[in-house]
């Protein structure tokens, strides 16, 4: 009897919409509602529907918080509240799939990519965390095995058991996943936005919580 070989899968998501009237710069169609991993092998649509993505989600006008107003130009306005909030939020978060049942663990609501150092203390703090709701994600350390429940408000959720040792080692290549689209972003914006390329490249690295990559000066 042929055995189908148990490989999980961790990407770092973020969390898309169709954006088939977006203009500002080239994007990649996409379903209307879905999650795009993020790493070093994007291609540029792709890449312009992440830079997209996360700049809308900061995309709230300026009120009585020291921020300047809005710029006239569409480009500098829609990037305005990327490039000027302090706290900036990336919606999406870590997607496992364990490729021999389908079974996926998928961030739910409210979620941040900038939140997935939650996923640490499953490893190596308190061994719980939960990643938002509808779905409800909940993951819970066992001694040596993290069990993940898909939906913790549903009894009969489906739930995978993961060795801590390798979580630990997906999450690793999760991070390394999120610095090579750091830099693949920088890449673009140098290309896409060249007068914008610095402080988006910025904006970028504080969203996801990571240093600002290095601007390419031949891109």
């Amino acid at each position: 009897m042929l055995q189908t070989s148990r490989v999980i899968v961790l990407q770092p998501v973020l969390e898309v919409y169709a954006s088939d009237d977006f203009t500002l710069w080239p994007v990649a169609k996409s379903a209307p509602y879905g999650f795009l991993p993020l790493s070093g092998a994007l291609d540029p649509a792709e890449v312009g529907t992440a830079v997209m993505r996360i700049a809308d989600c900061n995309n709230i006008d300026p009120e009585d918080d020291g921020r300047p107003p809005r710029p006239a130009d569409l480009l500098g306005s829609f990037l305005h509240g990327l490039l000027t909030m302090d706290d900036l939020f990336v919606s999406g978060g870590l997607r496992i799939t364990d490729t021999a049942t389908g079974t996926t663990l998928l961030p739910g609501c409210c979620n941040g990519l900038d939140e997935r150092r939650d996923w640490l203390e499953v490893v190596d703090g308190t061994g719980w965390a939960s990643f938002g709701h509808d779905p409800s994600p909940l993951a819970e350390r066992d001694g040596e095995v993290v069990r993940l429940t898909v939906d913790a408000e549903h009894d009969n959720s489906p739930v995978m058991e993961v060795p801590v040792t390798d979580l630990r080692r997906l999450l690793a290549g999760a991070e390394q996943d999120l610095i090579d689209f750091l830099q693949l972003a920088a890449v673009w914006a140098a290309r896409h936005m060249p007068a914008y390329a610095a402080p988006v490249a910025s904006a970028l690295g504080r969203a996801l919580d990571l240093p600002a990559p290095v601007i390419p000066t031949n891109p």
